[in-house]
């Protein structure tokens, strides 16, 4: 293809992103399942475990597959944390590490910022990998001062947020 083909077909893609409400420039979020933790504590507690942190300290989530949308992810994405069926908080992605394990297999570490940051509950169905969040859609950070008051149960904060209470 010629680069004046490549260049039509670049700004043809751009204007469909465009038509329906996505950038090709902006940040993109992920969503991801948090096994294990029953609140947002445990995961704190989880990340401040050393096999949990990168060489530098920094908390990660280590995953066989490599993000396609790196690039947009590293714009100012962050992952959005489902625990216990709600979606209840975010950590900021600083980078993308490779790591190639003892069975030769290549991971993806996605390092993150250790501030934990409460979200608006929302409701999530159980699902596999991540899925891609798109900066329109994700949910509200909830003020700081709520961020050191007790955390309601997944269950309650996902009613009031379906009725509009937070």
């Amino acid at each position: 293809m010629t680069p004046t083909g490549q260049l039509a077909k670049a700004t043809i893609r751009a204007k469909l992103f465009t038509r329906r409400g996505l950038s090709m420039t902006k940040c993109v979020h992920l969503i991801k399942l948090n096994v294990g933790s029953e609140t947002v504590a445990d995961l704190k507690n989880w990340q401040s475990e050393k096999r949990a942190k990168a060489p530098d300290g920094n908390p990660r989530h280590l995953t066989r597959m490599w993000p396609k949308r790196e690039i947009d992810l590293l714009k100012g994405g962050s992952i959005y944390w489902v625990i216990k069926g709600f979606l209840q908080c975010r950590q900021r992605i600083l980078r993308l590490d490779e790591i190639i394990g003892q069975d030769g297999i290549r991971r993806c570490a996605i390092v993150l910022d250790p501030e934990i940051i409460l979200t608006t509950s929302v409701k999530k169905r159980p699902f596999q990998g991540w899925r891609y969040l798109e900066p329109n859609r994700a949910p509200v950070d909830l003020a700081r001062r709520f961020s050191e008051e007790p955390t309601l149960p997944p269950s309650l904060a996902g009613a009031l947020a379906d009725i509009g209470v937070i």
